[in-house]
């Protein structure tokens, strides 16, 4: 915990929490209302081709960032954490993640700005970021099939830039979080 005590002069410290979401041509069917005594039609279809949205949210001021890469591995979070990195180049950023696998690989290189905290095991509600997921899916991809994955890509970017740092806030400030900074 130490170096969470460092002083960084001059530079404003973020707390963002990070996480990353596949969304693709398989999907959920989900309920819906219809007419009274009419069974709903929902298209329905089993294509696992995914793409994933890496994503950092700070929940204080609503400030996000997203990329959408082709892959959930070390490799793609190098690449997120660099694009973050130059995203907020005079910030420090606490950057809080689940424990997965390329969150802790010898390969992740993650830039001087950035000081990763993990989450313990198994506490996914640790981490605000989740509800911005379900949010994401319930806006833009409720029952519909995807006819190509650059579709399903073009759906989740338009989806990604409805979200307003408002309804980032509302979303992922919670009381603890709040607590934390007051």
């Amino acid at each position: 915990m130490k170096e969470l005590c460092i002083q960084y002069p001059k530079k404003n410290i973020r707390l963002m929490f990070q996480d990353e979401a596949g969304f693709g041509r398989i999907n959920k069917p989900k309920y819906c209302w219809c007419t009274a005594g009419v069974r709903p039609e929902v298209p329905c279809h089993h294509i696992r081709e995914y793409r994933y949205a890496y994503g950092a949210v700070e929940p204080l001021t609503g400030e996000s960032f997203f990329l959408v890469l082709p892959y959930c591995n070390t490799t793609c979070m190098n690449i997120f954490l660099e694009e973050l990195s130059k995203q907020y180049s005079e910030d420090i950023l606490l950057m809080v993640c689940d424990g997965a696998a390329w969150h802790k690989a010898k390969a992740m290189k993650t830039p001087e700005n950035i000081k990763v905290i993990h989450i313990p095991p198994y506490t996914p509600e640790m981490n605000p970021i989740e509800q911005i997921w379900r949010e994401l899916r319930t806006q833009g991809f409720c029952n519909e099939v995807f006819a190509t994955l650059e579709k399903v890509v073009t759906r989740l970017c338009e989806t990604i830039h409805n979200l307003t740092s408002e309804i980032v806030g509302r979303i992922t400030l919670h009381d603890w979080i709040f607590k934390i900074f007051n």
